[in-house]
């Protein structure tokens, strides 16, 4: 009976052994899966990042849109040097998509936030296509009243993206491009609320003529070419302090409203640029402070319809054109319409150096500064016919007007091909006038067919008042190939006249979330 009950022992701690080392080999057991968790404080679509306390959504959008009859330029169109021959796209495609990214978590002090949009896209404008592998619109951070980074500008107020697809329509509205800036919201109650922001600087150009040279940049870049000047801020100098933005907004049950106001630094560059005498010998006009003041409302009517409402902004500035102009690249404006031609220059500033009639040298000093007045509306009214169907109905103006100095610098250049008497000793002749308005009409049928889902058409009219020259033609402006471009079929007998363009735009656009 021992010998059993030994043997029954042995066979079991050598079975007990054996299981052991198979285990030994086998995988360790794996955690329990830590589900994702639904986060509810912020609004549809954020979920806890696993291990953490912060809320976290993805969202994005893909669109397709095409316009026609606007000069193959999303951004500038009819306006942007629209020559009107055989070299002109008239039809233009874009495909755009944004991946977006919101995070919060609480602090101490309130919510923390970042936020970043990222997208890519393929213009073609028939010459070519553009592709644009990236770019950022929003990338800010949001803590205890203060936003810092690139998001839209605390001047803003009338969103023309909300009842419109076309940027160049003019307004101040940033949303689209995103701009820079660190700014401070109080909280004042009652949804009133107190901002001051430091910008990135909004410049359209500075004009100055120096030692028979156009000084459009640093450089001096040799022509005032209507619609040929891109870069916007050309003829600025350094940058020595960023736009000072500040503004009061209330938001209510009943709509918004908002008074602003930006004090915009205008500094321009040497009075010369001849290479024998250094910079720093030919002196510059003295630094100036434009300043832009606006005024918006937001009125909402759930009485016509659900959703309605209509909005407006005012702006009036004195130095600061850009704040009026945000979406159109082009600081000057030239358009050929049926053998007849309309321009106008757009520029924060323009001056002149004292130069000797039949020479290059720069005599001492010149003209300061002669900041550019300018003023806009904005107004927009958004109905609701079904639920699902909605128009817009939008207004615009705009318009700039240049000093007699200004204007006498202006018209010296435009009309001769060496700038003579640039400075304090300019005349414009009789019939020269270089202020201009551009009148702004247009209508958008939208059908919703989800909340993420829409296809829309867009008519957009424009007018521009033309600045004008003597005699009203272009005679030796043409000549002197100051105000069109290189490959402008027009003369110097062409008339100025006030020009017109209808553009239509169609566009679908799905959000995977907002």
């Amino acid at each position: 009976m021992k010998m059993v009950k030994s043997l029954l022992l042995g066979t079991a701690a050598g079975l007990a052994a054996v299981t052991a080392g198979q285990a030994a080999d086998l995988p360790v057991k794996a955690k329990p899966v830590e589900y994702v968790k639904v986060c509810s404080l912020y609004g549809a679509g954020f979920y806890y990042m696993p291990g953490t306390d912060i809320c976290l959504k993805i969202g994005g959008y893909a669109r397709a849109e095409t316009t026609y009859h606007s000069n193959g330029n999303f951004a500038g169109g009819p306006t942007a040097g629209d020559v009107n021959n055989r070299t002109t796209s008239e039809f233009v495609m874009r495909a755009r998509a944004y991946i977006t990214a919101d995070s919060r978590e609480q602090t101490a002090l309130g919510t923390a936030r970042t936020y970043f949009a990222v997208g890519i896209a393929d213009t073609d404008t028939g010459p070519a296509i553009a592709f644009s592998p990236l770019f950022i619109n929003r990338a800010f951070i949001q803590w205890a009243g203060i936003t810092a980074g690139i998001t839209q500008s605390f001047f803003d107020f009338y969103s023309a993206a909300a009842v419109g697809y076309r940027a160049y329509l003019p307004s101040s509205d940033t949303g689209d491009s995103g701009w820079w800036l660190w700014a401070y919201t109080a909280q004042l109650g009652n949804g009133l609320t107190a901002t001051i922001s430091a910008e990135q600087r909004r410049m359209s150009q500075i004009i100055g003529f120096t030692d028979n040279t156009i000084a459009l940049a640093p450089a001096g870049s040799g022509s005032l070419v209507a619609g040929a000047l891109g870069n916007n801020g050309q003829g600025y100098g350094g940058l020595q302090v960023p736009d000072i933005v500040g503004n009061i907004r209330l938001d209510q049950t009943w709509g918004s409203a908002q008074i602003m106001a930006a004090a915009h630094e205008v500094n321009a560059p040497y009075y010369g640029t001849v290479a024998t005498l250094p910079d720093s010998e030919t002196g510059h006009p003295g630094d100036q402070w434009g300043w832009v003041v606006g005024a918006g409302l937001r009125w909402n009517f759930p009485y016509f319809a659900q959703g309605d409402y209509f909005q407006s902004q005012v702006n009036y500035t004195h130095g600061g054109l850009r704040y009026l102009n945000m979406g159109n690249n082009s600081p000057n404006f030239g358009w050929e319409r049926g053998g007849h031609y309309g321009f106008g220059v757009m520029s924060d500033c323009v001056y002149g150096a004292n130069v000797i009639p039949a020479g290059t040298i720069v005599a001492t000093g010149g003209t300061g500064c002669n900041l550019t007045t300018a003023w806009e509306i904005n107004a927009a009214y958004e109905h609701y016919w079904t639920p699902q169907f909605h128009e817009s109905f939008v207004f615009g103006y705009e318009r700039a007007e240049y000093n007699s100095q200004a204007n006498a610098i202006l018209c010296t250049s435009e009309l001769t091909a060496a700038a003579v008497f640039t400075g304090t000793a300019a005349i414009a002749p009789a019939g020269c006038n270089n202020n201009w308005a551009l009148w702004s009409g247009a209508t958008r049928f939208q059908y919703d067919v989800t909340k993420t889902l829409y296809l829309g058409v867009e008519f957009l009219y424009q007018h521009l008042d033309s600045a004008s020259l003597p005699g009203n033609v272009l005679g030796t402006a043409w000549a002197a190939g100051r105000l069109l471009p290189a490959t402008n079929d027009l003369n110097n007998t062409t008339q100025i006249q006030g020009m017109n363009n209808l553009a239509v735009t169609l566009r679908m656009h799905k959000d995977f979330l907002p």
